[in-house]
């Protein structure tokens, strides 16, 4: 089978398409044909072994895909790696079907990301009707979704963060009330603006200065929620801070969500339902090959992309 492999850890440079051994499933376990690859931001920083989690080489990419089992079942499912693969084995415990309303594209385009926004706006996050709510990245995977999610939940007011025209006109058209350049100095005094005092929840992606810019527009019993660090950049925060203003500040990494079954079985259903009555609307921008993945990487990792990019492993 053709798949994408790295031997070292490193940029774009480090993926080769190879041919590989066809998996053999054991006990317990299906073999799966993918029809679709989800390309993720955390996928540049799993080649750079800058993942949470550290990996092993040699490596086949790949944490979600969508494809059929032997008897033409369409699943999906999130894994540790392998997915950027024409063929994958996995315990069966872990396949997800896909409702007949959503076809491939669309399945690939919610899963991690749609978990990942309603698992940060309903559990880390506990969104409130009427509550204020701050998107970081608004127009990238997550954050489109989480937009989308936010509004149907509810929220008074969406404020999503995103830079140039394009992304920020998205990010209105998927239901922010209000659009801010990401990369603005005064990041933190426009959001406070827009939202006309405190607000009370933050989905923060970039680290750095926009995290110390909008940990300050947050009012007591706010919540910020690290989705990311895309900047790779490190904060820290006072204890005292925390206690002055009454403010949450907690991290969401979707493998935890995964490894509560319960929880995650939940979260998915919610994601698939409301995508299969229309109320959810992934942004897939483009769907490539296996010879582009390095292209692909180089552009989502300067986030000149917008949405959800997958690969199509029989391209």
């Amino acid at each position: 089978m053709k798949a994408i492999q790295i031997e070292e850890f490193g940029g774009p440079e480090v993926m080769n398409l190879v041919e590989l051994p066809d998996p053999v499933p054991a006990e317990g376990e299906v073999l799966i044909e993918i029809s679709r690859t989800g390309v993720n931001f955390s996928d540049t920083h799993i080649t750079n072994d800058q993942y949470v989690a550290k990996q092993q080489l040699p490596l086949v990419p790949g944490i979600e895909f969508v494809g059929r089992t032997g008897d033409g079942k369409r699943v999906a499912a999130v894994v540790p790696n392998g997915a950027y693969a024409e063929r994958i084995v996995v315990p069966e415990s872990v396949l997800v079907p896909i409702p007949d309303e959503i076809d491939d594209d669309t399945a690939a385009g919610i899963l991690i990301q749609g978990v990942t926004a309603d698992g940060v706006l309903t559990l880390s996050g506990r969104l409130r009707e009427g509550e204020t709510v701050v998107v970081g990245a608004a127009a990238g995977g997550t954050g489109s979704l989480a937009v989308q999610l936010a509004r149907s939940m509810g929220a008074g007011t969406v404020i999503g963060l995103a830079s140039g025209e394009e992304k920020q006109k998205l990010v209105r058209d998927l239901g922010a009330d209000v659009v801010i350049d990401s990369r603005s100095e005064s990041l933190g005094e426009e959001v406070r603006v827009a939202a006309e005092g405190p607000v009370d929840l933050v989905l923060e992606m970039a680290g750095g200065s926009s995290f110390e810019q909008l940990l300050p527009t947050i009012g007591p019993f706010g919540r910020m929620v690290v989705v990311g660090i895309a900047t790779r950049e490190q904060n820290e925060v006072r204890t005292g801070k925390l206690l002055k203003n009454s403010l949450t500040v907690s991290g969401f990494w979707l493998m935890h969500l995964l490894a509560r079954p319960e929880l995650a079985g939940e979260s998915i259903d919610r994601v698939f339902r409301a995508t299969a009555r229309g109320d959810l609307k992934p942004v897939v921008s483009g769907t490539y090959g296996l010879t582009d993945v390095r292209q692909v990487h180089e552009d989502i990792a300067s986030r000149k992309t917008v949405g959800k990019l997958l690969l199509d492993p029989t391209r």
